[in-house]
């Protein structure tokens, strides 16, 4: 059998999606769904079928799985034939799931290398949901960037930096100089920012710990105009460093430490096992890595996106039961 349609069965069952596989492949749509009916010819099944949740593989479909994906494995190590993934002429559809926090920091340098490599890629943007570990594990989603605790079990990990938090407020703020105190902090007023990934709950259980009273004045369940409201008023808020600082940058606001310990936390870029190998994934996750990787904890072939069997803890993907 042409190792051609056996890559097309192999890449409509992980994407469930003929226009997803097509995309996987940097094949027409149509040559996918070709390649598809030669398949239900050849096996006297309809293989997949579509449904709501997408193309469902029939019971025949799922008993071929291990068989056909030996035989591609075996083909394409005889023939050394691989699916290649080449940036400068690729179309492919590329889907990042990302927090505010990812959104607005690493999107503007992410997108100006992608542009530089990969002129004719597209990218687009998720949100964090209920539902990105399905998604993730679908192939609807490529990435996942953030903090992110709930994607941390049973998936691939590579952390890029850790962080922890700073005070943000009004550069000219007339009760708050150049040092906050820890009765300035309980006397002022706060704004609570829920976003994902910000990490708020670790604030507040490190708040509950040490028995520290905010008062707080108003929440947000975004990131997006919390410059302009704390330049424009006295409220102050306890965001991670890395939002500080470009909040610095675009507001006329500052930043300083915390009067008390705040815990740090890891932003980390997360994908399926499925797409481990996948080159085109793989290349995605280094253009992250090189813009956004702590180059003190720079592991051997994190670059290149790739994780050893026995990889250290920064880039281990953690078994479902963790």
């Amino acid at each position: 059998m042409d190792i051609r349609l056996l890559a097309v069965f192999d890449e409509i069952y992980k994407t469930r999606s003929v226009t997803r596989a097509a995309e996987h492949l940097d094949m027409a749509q149509t040559s996918v769904s070709l390649a598809l009916g030669r398949l239900r010819r050849y096996f006297n099944d309809p293989l997949f079928v579509r449904t709501g949740s997408g193309m469902m593989p029939t019971p025949h479909a799922l008993a071929l799985v291990p068989t056909l994906r030996q035989a591609l494995e075996l083909l394409r190590e005889a023939t050394q034939q691989r699916v290649l993934f080449d940036p400068a002429t690729s179309h492919r559809h590329f889907r990042l799931a990302m927090t505010d926090i990812s959104h607005l920091e690493f999107l503007p340098s992410l997108m100006n290398r992608v542009v530089e490599q990969a002129p004719h890629v597209r990218v687009e943007v998720l949100r964090i949901t209920p539902d990105t570990p399905r998604e993730l594990e679908a192939g609807e989603a490529d990435l996942a960037v953030g903090f992110m605790p709930e994607l941390e079990a049973g998936f691939y990990q590579q952390t890029l930096f850790e962080q922890s938090f700073a005070c943000v407020m009004q550069r000219n703020h007339p009760r708050i100089g150049e040092q906050l105190t820890e009765q300035q902090y309980r006397e002022e007023k706060h704004v609570s920012i829920t976003a994902p990934g910000t990490g708020h709950h670790l604030v507040e259980h490190a708040l509950n710990r040490q028995r520290i009273e905010r008062q707080v004045a108003l929440t947000l369940p975004t990131l997006p105009g919390v410059g302009n409201l704390l330049a424009r008023t006295h409220l102050v808020a306890t965001v991670p460093d890395r939002v500080a600082q470009m909040l610095v940058r675009i507001a006329q606001v500052k930043a300083l430490p915390p009067p008390f310990e705040l815990p740090s936390f890891s932003i980390k870029q997360h994908w399926h096992a499925r797409f481990q190998y996948d080159p085109a994934n793989q290349w995605l996750r280094g253009i992250v890595a090189h813009l956004f990787l702590d180059p003190a904890n720079l592991p051997l072939g994190a670059l290149s996106g790739q994780v050893p069997t026995t990889a250290p803890a920064a880039l281990r993907a953690h078994p479902s039961h963790e």
